[in-house]
């Protein structure tokens, strides 16, 4: 009996065992089931739910974030001018903005840490360096700035700052007294200035030919013109006056002559707008505000152009009344000035070929 009761015994502790073992293994399994049901389920609510980052990028956003332009403004932007100076400093309203802070400050509010300026004698000089990249962008007369687009020049003009430049024709003593008197003499220009186009429209409309140009910086014309190795030059500003009162004779001042008046143009490089496409638009915003703080101080201005240019207050305001400063980028006056010197060039073949001024302008909106 004893061992049949052992057997029943140890029997039931087998069957116990095996009970304990499927249940364990019942809840583990259901445990598991669970687990991979939640997984599931979340991973279906995370594909139903799209993340903020997908949410945002809709169609509509992606398709505004392409069409914005890349804006890589850089830290320091180079400006040239005309005019060379000891003290570094151009005229009108952008001198006085950048002699008062005025442009700096709205340049910083957009990355610009730093504004170089940079004089140059003509604007032949000035278009070199901006095609190269020395520069960024610059104001000058609008004939070398033509001349230069008419080149393959990649610039915009975004600016017409003034619309009244004026130039003399200055013989050499006891020379040339008339314009008919030029025939068959020599006469210096700055060759692609304002100055070149304002002398051969001159005499194309007084009908005298057979002259002679040559290419000569101011300085060296005036010396030229002293020792009698040119018959007349071209000048302007305050160096004409000076010629002037030193008793040399005027043959010409293009101010008698509205349609050769000379207009200013302030361009840009198309490589610098694709690093700063607003700045068009801050620019001449940035002009207009330095211009409102000019008019608030006129005598302060003559006193700081007469500085600059070494002559006297009277000089200033004979040459360059405030009043010549453009409140606007563009006018319909300059811009017809603009188109009248373009076609001129063009026929002359000074201008290499003929292009759209719309094309060439971009106002800013």
């Amino acid at each position: 009996m004893k061992p049949r009761q052992r057997w029943i015994k140890g029997g039931g502790r087998r069957r116990w065992t095996l009970a304990l073992l499927a249940t364990v293994s019942a809840l583990m399994l259901a445990l598991q089931g669970c687990g991979n049901k939640s997984e599931a389920e979340g991973a279906s609510s995370a594909a139903a739910s799209p993340s903020p980052t997908a949410a945002s990028a809709s169609p509509e956003a992606a398709s505004a974030a392409s069409a914005e332009p890349e804006r890589h403004v850089p830290e320091v932007v180079n400006y040239g001018y005309i005019g060379l100076n000891d003290q570094n400093q151009t005229t009108g309203a952008e001198g006085w903005g950048f002699y008062k802070g005025i442009i700096q400050e709205e340049l910083k509010k957009y990355g610009v840490k730093e504004v170089k300026l940079a004089g140059f004698p003509n604007g032949p000089d000035q278009t070199e360096s901006l095609i190269s990249g020395r520069l960024d962008f610059g104001s000058l007369g609008d004939t070398p700035a033509i001349i230069a687009r008419a080149g393959g020049a990649k610039t915009r003009l975004i600016a017409q700052p003034g619309t009244r430049t004026i130039g003399y024709l200055i013989a050499k003593k006891n020379g040339p007294q008339t314009l008919q008197d030029l025939k068959g003499k020599t006469i210096a220009i700055q060759k692609g200035s304002f100055m070149h186009r304002y002398v051969v429209g001159l005499l194309k409309d007084a009908g005298v030919t057979d002259y002679k140009l040559v290419h000569m910086l101011i300085p060296d014309a005036q010396a030229a013109l002293a020792n009698g190795s040119v018959d007349a030059m071209t000048n302007t500003g305050v160096n004409a006056l000076t010629s002037l009162a030193n008793g040399y004779p005027q043959l010409d001042v293009s101010s008698d002559h509205p349609e050769l008046l000379g207009t200013s143009a302030t361009v840009v490089s198309e490589a610098f707008l694709e690093k700063f496409p607003d700045f068009p638009k801050v620019w001449n915003a940035a002009r207009e505000k330095a211009l409102a703080d000019l008019k608030q101080h006129p005598d302060e201005y003559y006193e700081f152009i007469a500085g600059i240019q070494k002559t006297t207050v009277e000089n200033v305001k004979k040459l360059s009344p405030i009043e010549d400063i453009k409140e606007t980028a563009f006018t319909d006056e300059g811009l017809a000035l603009l188109e009248g010197t373009k076609n001129f060039l063009v026929e002359e073949k000074i201008a290499k070929k003929d292009f759209a001024i719309g094309d060439w302008v971009l106002k800013a909106e």
